[in-house]
């Protein structure tokens, strides 16, 4: 049976969290002197509310460690994955221009409050599941398998583009490879995949289901907001990519057109 209390309760804590982890990557990246440090806290920050959803939660035991280890695992990767590719480089272009004309405290609300507003809003369906009853088992083992998909696609698209840069012959050209060749960003779409998959499994005990914001809105910001959109702004200008945004798919995967 769904506790609203314990709802509040581990809402509440999981708040508490996130802000304690935005604000010890605050001082990590004031110390480095970027703000794309926020990027390795990202997946980590889920893992805190999963963890908190895990400990005080009153929903069925077996659906609560699920999530934890699903969670822990997708944002475990993703973290290390982020935090090796930005070791040692500069700050991100992107966060380089957002900072551009404004104050610090500025910057400080828009990179780390309002990403972590997203983690306490994107994470709602952990939240909920925690508190709530026992459920339909098939939807959350149909959750696992579409979450499955998703950290395969996202690691074999990371590993693609990886394996790609590191070969010198590749220099200035464009990965349309594997994955890549059927969309522009495989591991937006994987890490999508990822969030419909969790909030399906939390879908299967009512109120999970009334979660199903938060899966779209991180669509709409690996997409859109912060991900594929702004990123091709930055693309676009090198030789060859628009030729290859003509022929692959923006976010789903479908076939490659011929050249």
């Amino acid at each position: 049976m769904f506790s609203f209390g314990n709802l509040v309760l581990v809402s509440a804590v999981s708040l508490v969290g996130i802000a304690l982890a935005m604000v010890v990557t605050a001082l990590v990246g004031q110390r480095l002197g970027k703000v794309s440090v926020v990027d390795t806290t990202w997946g980590l920050a889920f893992v805190v509310v999963a963890l908190v959803a895990a400990l005080l939660g009153q929903g069925p035991g077996w659906r609560r460690l699920l999530l934890l280890v699903l969670v822990a695992a997708w944002g475990g990767r993703l973290a290390w994955h982020i935090t090796g590719k930005n070791r040692g480089k500069p700050e991100d272009p992107r966060y380089e221009k957002m900072k551009q004309g404004k104050s610090q405290l500025r910057v400080m609300a828009m990179v780390y409050g309002l990403q972590g507003a997203l983690v306490w809003f994107i994470s709602l369906p952990l939240q909920v599941s925690a508190a709530a009853g026992d459920g339909i088992p098939v939807v959350a083992v149909l959750g696992v398998l579409v979450w499955l998909v998703g950290v395969v696609f996202e690691a074999t698209g990371d590993a693609q583009l990886k394996a790609f840069k590191a070969d010198s012959s590749n220099k200035g050209k464009i990965m349309d490879r594997g994955l890549w060749a059927w969309t522009r960003h495989p591991n937006y779409f994987g890490d999508f995949c990822v969030w419909v998959g969790l909030w399906l499994v939390a879908a299967s005990a009512w109120p999970g289901v009334l979660t199903v914001l938060s899966p779209v809105v991180m669509g709409y910001f690996l997409a859109i907001g912060s991900g594929g959109r702004l990123l091709e702004k930055e693309m676009s200008k090198r030789p060859g990519y628009r030729e290859y945004m003509d022929r692959t798919s923006f976010f789903f995967p479908t076939p490659p057109k011929r050249a």
